[in-house]
């Protein structure tokens, strides 16, 4: 098998299991990982039900992937979208797949690209089963992608405004998304990955922070808990002391248990 390119990324999307909407913010995060050379959406192209896919497809670049319901009750996609993973994995091109649904069926095909040494990163719902999230090394949530893409929609309009006019305020309605707050269990898992990370003095790379916290949970991500990066939920976290260089964090260190918040 020939060398896998780095940052060569393959998206595959079941259009029966995932929202239209989400796809200006999916492309937006997974060119934080690299290209996307193949962008694919499967389903029953002749059914209704991926009308909203098809308005998108041009625009983004999209390749529709026929795929007839053979029967009632059976998501057939879900087995053309492992075909054709498994046949890319082994053109060697590619060192990542996105795999786009909340369905826990493509729990088995993560664990066996990830054998092989593909980077794999799940999108889904926030339902979407452990087993499938867990199978993958980096998992992001429908409504962070939706509010990442209302955001970039917000500052392009305000671009386009007429120099000298204000831009209007709630031009664009905010995305509703329900943000669980920074609870125990985030708090634990942010503590053993300081604890894990820190060298003698107990002072910890953010950076080998959130490596860590990516292989405890895939699906930890600062946006989950309303912040954009880490380096913020560490200040808001109340158990950390943070170190600056040139204003950015770069260094933590739990603080003593008497004084955190």
């Amino acid at each position: 098998m020939a060398g896998r390119t780095p940052g060569t990324l393959a998206i595959l999307i079941d259009g029966d299991n995932a929202s239209p909407k989400i796809i200006s913010g999916l492309l937006a995060e997974v060119a934080n990982y690299g290209v996307a050379s193949v962008k694919r959406v499967y389903g029953d192209w002749t059914g209704p039900n991926l009308k909203g896919w098809k308005d998108c497809l041009l625009e983004h670049s999209l390749q529709p992937v026929q795929q007839f319901a053979y029967t009632t009750g059976k998501n057939a996609t879900d087995g053309a979208m492992i075909i054709d993973a498994m046949d890319l994995l082994y053109t060697g091109r590619f060192s990542g797949f996105c795999i786009v649904s909340s369905d826990s069926d493509f729990a088995k095909l993560a664990a066996r690209l990830r054998e092989q040494g593909a980077m794999v990163y799940g999108f889904g719902e926030r339902k979407t089963p452990r087993p499938f999230i867990t199978a993958c090394d980096k998992f992001i949530y429908f409504d962070v992608l939706s509010a990442g893409a209302a955001k970039t929609e917000t500052a392009v309009v305000a671009a386009k405004k007429p120099p000298g006019q204000a831009p209007t305020a709630h031009a664009l309605p905010k995305p509703t998304v329900n943000v669980p707050s920074l609870d125990k269990a985030a708090l634990g898992m942010l503590t053993t990955a300081v604890e894990a990370s820190a060298d003698e003095d107990g002072r910890a790379n953010l950076g080998q922070v959130g490596s860590h916290l990516a292989k405890q949970s895939p699906d930890f991500d600062a946006r989950n808990y309303g912040f954009a990066r880490l380096s913020e939920l560490a200040e808001a976290s109340g158990i950390l002391d943070v170190e600056r260089v040139g204003g950015q964090v770069v260094m933590v260190k739990l603080k003593p248990r008497a004084a955190r918040a």
